[in-house]
């Protein structure tokens, strides 16, 4: 069976979550007070929820919720998502005040048009490319018409295979795309790109940080 094909990719991903899950939270607990840059574009997301009056915004991909507590903090009503069982333990245990779902992206369990914001914080890294459209439409359904989507990848043109990770062994591909291919996905999907920019920090060597907002139907 290819690496990628239906289901495997998910369950290896979610398996290797489950493994780092209190490690993984313990080694990036504090990578934000690293990354001004990254910091800025979550407020200005923050900033564009607000401006549009607030409502519920979703974290797909929270991971042990260090995002999701920082939208928090800014004053956003903002709950988790996340495939990795281990990952929402950890999640609940850290930010008990705060609302953590299992879940996926390939069948988001949102109603239609009931989020006033969505991000995925590098949480597409490990979806394969056949799966991105199906993603962002769950994406497109369930954001009100107007709301912003943020996106933060890796930026590049290739996929590896992680076999360890944060002391333990893991089977993860990691997907590097080019901005302009997320963009050209997000325009399919019904999205409009706002900004888009490329860094290089802590949280990746070379990312990339697409806001973009859902087009009405």
């Amino acid at each position: 069976m290819e690496p990628n094909a239906a289901g495997t990719w998910l369950e290896d991903t979610r398996t290797s979550y489950d493994t780092v899950a209190a490690a993984y939270a313990d080694q990036l607990r504090h990578l934000l007070d690293e990354t001004p840059r990254e910091r800025a574009a979550l407020e200005g997301f923050a900033d564009r929820v607000r401006a549009r009056g607030g409502g519920p915004v979703a974290d797909v991909g929270c991971g042990p919720g260090r995002i999701t507590a920082y939208l928090h903090g800014l004053g956003v009503d903002v709950l988790g998502i996340d495939l990795s069982p281990g990952m929402i333990e950890v999640a609940r245990r850290d930010h008990p005040d705060l609302r953590f779902d299992l879940g996926t992206m390939t069948d988001l369990g949102l109603a239609d048009t009931s989020m006033a914001g969505l991000l995925a914080w590098y949480s597409l890294i490990h979806v394969p490319d056949e799966e991105i459209g199906t993603v962002l439409s769950h994406f497109h359904r369930v954001l009100r018409p107007g709301a912003p989507l943020l996106l933060a990848f890796h930026v590049g043109n290739a996929c590896r295979l992680r076999t360890w990770g944060y002391g333990h062994p893991m089977r993860v591909h990691v997907h590097r795309r080019p901005p302009s291919r997320m963009t050209a996905w997000l325009d399919e999907a019904g999205f409009t790109t706002e900004t888009a920019q490329t860094l290089t920090s802590p949280e990746s060597s070379l990312g990339g940080i697409l806001l973009a907002r859902r087009r009405p139907a």
